[in-house]
């Protein structure tokens, strides 16, 4: 019933915004957002604790305005995804200016395929969606949803321009054949990593466990590494921004596949520092041994405390 429900509500936000303009899809975005700033005090409490924790010196008052810009940043960019994604092919590209395009064809000619790495941040997936049109659609990495037919219509967005999505079962023999064929490999990388394969690395000066996936893929086939970011623009439109191919550690390095995860963990987090307003704050990505995140632990700094006190 619960899935029902949420179906339901997510079709009928689908359909009034197809009515919407432009601009009132960002205002009702950003609205829905800071409604749930308002009425979700879990993730508001996850969000506040990593902020204190990531930028201890801004006052509270500060990252307090950072987490509603946030909270607002991604009620937005889940409307204007909706929108974007039944938009005519045209009218897709006409809303977006790229920065970095000869990265991408470069990295093409190699012909090795090419690893595209980003993270939670700003719209992702609609630089995917707009990346098939202007070069070749790609496939991307991504965990199903709980809910089978919110899952079934994420994937239909997704899908909309030609991309395909791989899944963790098998997912590493399907990346490698579509490397060894020259096409193109989305991955996040700045999710919590609980498995076998997870390496630590630096995230705002904190250890957090981090899929070794992009660097051991990366390393095993020679496939240049081009992290792209997606900036949301006043007008509407975006800036899809490609990054030059991180560096890769010589492959006998001690450790290399932890090197290079913090070589693209490093592009991640400098992006985040300029615009901290469109990453993910609510997710829990940095835990302790034990596995609390920062807003779970009993000794959670004073900072952090008193923001979520001072919105509560």
């Amino acid at each position: 019933m619960r899935h029902e429900l949420e179906y339901l509500a997510v079709r009928s936000v689908a359909s009034a915004v197809r009515a919407m303009s432009p601009r009132g899809v960002r205002i009702w975005g950003s609205r829905l957002g800071l409604a749930f700033y308002a009425i979700d005090p879990a993730h508001r409490r996850i969000a506040l604790a990593n902020l204190a924790a990531a930028f201890p010196i801004r006052p509270p008052r500060e990252r307090r305005m950072l987490a509603q810009q946030m909270f607002g940043h991604f009620g937005r960019m889940l409307l204007e995804l909706l929108k974007y994604s039944t938009l005519p092919d045209e009218r897709k590209l006409e809303l977006v200016e790229w920065d970095g395009e000869e990265r991408v064809r470069l990295a093409y000619a190699q012909g090795r395929g090419v690893l595209f790495c980003t993270g939670h941040f700003g719209c992702w997936e609609q630089q995917a969606i707009a990346h098939a049109l202007r070069f070749e659609p790609m496939a991307v990495l991504a965990r199903p949803l709980d809910n089978p037919k919110l899952h079934a219509m994420l994937e239909q967005v997704r899908t909309c321009t030609g991309n395909s999505v791989i899944y963790r079962h098998g997912a590493v023999r399907r990346v490698m054949r579509l490397l060894a064929a020259g096409h193109g490999v989305g991955i996040l990388i700045d999710q919590h990593m609980n498995s076998p394969d997870a390496v630590s690395v630096n995230f705002f000066g904190r250890p957090a466990a981090t899929t070794s996936t992009l660097a051991a893929l990366a390393m095993r086939t020679g496939s240049p590494v081009v992290p792209l970011f997606a900036l949301p623009l006043a007008d509407g439109r975006y800036r899809m921004i490609y990054e030059h191919p991180v560096e890769p550690p010589r492959a006998d390095a001690p450790d290399a596949i932890r090197d290079f995860t913090q070589r693209c963990t490093d592009v991640l987090e400098m992006y985040v520092r300029r615009h901290p307003e469109l990453w993910l704050w609510m997710h829990r990505r940095w835990r302790d041994a034990s596995g609390l995140a920062l807003d779970q632990a009993p000794g959670m700094f004073p900072s952090a405390k008193q923001d979520v006190e001072a919105d509560t």
